[in-house]
């Protein structure tokens, strides 16, 4: 049985709106219902298990209650950190639960192809993460803003989720991390840490966090591509002209792109 645990319970500061980013709303769905739809049409996993605060609880699970063509599903209260939600997700894992992957709820546009390739993985090696190689050049700086050392990119891989291990694996670390009051950044870390290799399959470009209302815009305009090209190919099959509806489905394209290099451009002049 595969289980995947969804940290929910952030507050979204970096998005500046002042509630759970993971609440807001992607051309139509809230970000965590189209982060659960999208592993829902994945056959490799079988159920979710969603940390959100503690005073959503009943929000959010009335919200997925009412959402069609989820896995199953259990909502369970979160904690201050990323971690903490993790840790009492954990406790509410069904006895028969030998994978798990952990997935940020705010990364929305993962695909099956990712999913699988990390399930594929964990089920063979026992610690999987799916991740992109780096493209920027990467720099140690020391606290005084001075450059230490540079990094050979080559060995230097993004990282995102899911994260999939075995369920032995992901508990021991966890409940070694407690122990040592160690708080780690992903859920890899805490594998690392107790000297295990951890296997790294590769993502997906498009597989971002939406931290920024930067983030927002780039997702709007990956989806709304995504919608454009399947109008195209439905239009195409049924031998119709392109019409009006597809001229302005381009436009909002167009207007998400021209946000996006806008914001570039005035984050370039502040440099």
């Amino acid at each position: 049985m595969v289980t995947v645990i969804f940290p929910a319970a952030g507050v979204g500061r970096r998005m500046g709106v002042g509630k759970n980013k993971a609440l807001l709303n992607l051309c139509g769905k809230p970000i965590l219902v189209r982060t659960l739809l999208a592993f829902s049409g994945c056959d490799k996993v079988d159920d979710f298990i969603v940390a959100v605060g503690a005073e959503e609880v009943d929000e959010v699970s009335r919200m997925l209650d009412k959402t069609p063509g989820l896995k199953p599903f259990r909502v369970v209260a979160g904690g201050s950190e990323r971690q903490y939600s993790v840790q009492n997700a954990l406790a509410a894992l069904s006895p028969d639960a030998e994978i798990v992957l952990v997935h940020d709820a705010a990364r929305p546009l993962v695909t099956t192809k990712t999913i699988e390739a990390v399930v594929a993985e964990a089920w063979r090696s026992g610690a999987a993460i799916a991740a992109v190689r780096a493209k920027n050049t990467i720099k140690i700086v020391r606290g005084d803003g001075v450059v230490e050392s540079t990094p050979d990119r080559a060995k230097l891989w993004e990282v995102q989720t899911p994260q999939g291990f075995r369920c032995d694996i992901l508990k021991e670390a966890y409940r070694r991390a407690e122990q040592d009051g160690y708080l780690g950044t992903d859920d890899a870390a805490l594998v690392e840490r107790m000297g295990l290799t951890v296997h790294v399959v590769e993502g997906d470009e498009r597989n971002i966090k939406l931290t920024t209302p930067e983030d927002l815009w780039t997702a709007e305009m990956f989806l709304g591509r995504d919608a454009l090209g399947a109008a195209k190919e439905s239009v195409k099959n049924a031998g119709i002209e392109f019409g009006e509806m597809l001229d302005e489905l381009a436009d909002k394209v167009s207007d998400a792109a021209a946000k996006v290099k806008a914001y570039a451009e005035k984050q370039e002049e502040k440099k």
